[in-house]
């Protein structure tokens, strides 16, 4: 009687270490996001508050869920501001810009910079069709 008590201690025991794949898969996978910038200088004009208001409705309309779950955050950076000057560099920046970054685990592993909202400005209908589209092609990845 006290050899199969020992084994089922042994059994409980070597039990307790083990990991079920499908939690090792779990810990395996990575973490993506979606960052949108809205990249500002300090001087604003009427079309670059234009743009961020476009920007900002069609993101918070359209992706509640995934700004909820933080799958996409939405962020205004003031690039004149100190410690945003490398984003000139980071995302060759010329002017005000909606800038689109996929990262993994907190890394930049992709971005695009969404430089048709400037032609696209004059007609909001057109601007919201062509963010909402471009954040949702980033967020099929993430």
């Amino acid at each position: 009687m006290k050899v199969p008590i020992l084994t089922l201690l042994v059994m409980i025991i070597a039990g307790v270490g083990a990991v079920a794949p499908e939690l090792a898969c779990a810990q395996e996978q990575t973490s993506l996001a979606v960052i949108a910038y809205y990249f500002h200088g300090s001087f604003r004009c009427p079309t670059c508050r234009k743009l961020e208001q476009y920007s900002r409705e069609v993101i918070e309309n359209n992706f509640k869920d995934e700004l909820a779950s933080g799958k996409l955050s939405f962020k205004i950076v003031n690039v004149e501001e100190a410690g945003n000057a490398h984003f000139f560099d980071d995302y060759q920046l010329y002017t005000k810009s909606l800038v689109l970054s996929l990262t993994e685990d907190g890394k930049e592993i992709r971005y695009k910079n969404l430089d048709k909202i400037w032609e696209y400005v004059g007609n909001k209908g057109r601007y919201e069709n062509y963010v909402r589209d471009e954040v949702a092609a980033f967020l099929k990845e993430a």
